[in-house]
C-alpha cells in the first residue's frame, strides 16, 4: 500500500496560505516506491481549495489536508497528467482512511473543478520556461 514517509509541519504564510518547513514524501502505489512525490522546503499549499459553501462537509484543512498537499504539488510542477495527478490523490485518501463517501466526493469535485488550477498552472509554468 501507498505511504507517507513524513508528517506535513508548516508555517501560515497568508491568507489560507501555508508553506512546507520540512521534506514531505509520499509513495505511490506501494511501500517503499520507486516512484515517491517529495515536497521541498519551502513549497506553498492552501490545502483542499474546496468553496467556503461546503467547509461544513469538506474542510479545506482536515486529515485529509496530507492528500491534498501532495495534489497541490502534482499540479503546480504538471509530475503527471491531470487524471493521474486527481487518482494519485484519491489513492493518497484512501491511505489516510478518510471515508469511502468522502474519498468519492473529494475525487468528483478535483475531476469536475480541479481544470481551473491544473489550466492556471499551465500557462504559468508555459510562461517560466
Amino acid at each position: 500500500m501507498s505511504k507517507f514517509t513524513t508528517n506535513f509541519k508548516g508555517e501560515l504564510i497568508g491568507k489560507n496560505l501555508w508553506k512546507n518547513l520540512e521534506k514531505f514524501e509520499y509513495h505511490i502505489g506501494s511501500y517503499p516506491s520507486d516512484e515517491v512525490i517529495t515536497v521541498p522546503i519551502g513549497f506553498p499549499t492552501d490545502f483542499a481549495s474546496t468553496p467556503r459553501i461546503i467547509w461544513p462537509f469538506i474542510s479545506p484543512v482536515d486529515r485529509h489536508a496530507k492528500a491534498a498537499i501532495i495534489h497541490d504539488y502534482c499540479y503546480y510542477y504538471g509530475l503527471y497528467t491531470r487524471k493521474i495527478s486527481d487518482k494519485i490523490y484519491r489513492e493518497a485518501l484512501r491511505v489516510l482512511n478518510i471515508n469511502p463517501i468522502q474519498v468519492w466526493l473529494m475525487y468528483k469535485f478535483v475531476r469536475l473543478c480541479g481544470w481551473f488550477s491544473w489550466r492556471k498552472h499551465s500557462i504559468r509554468r508555459k510562461k517560466e520556461k
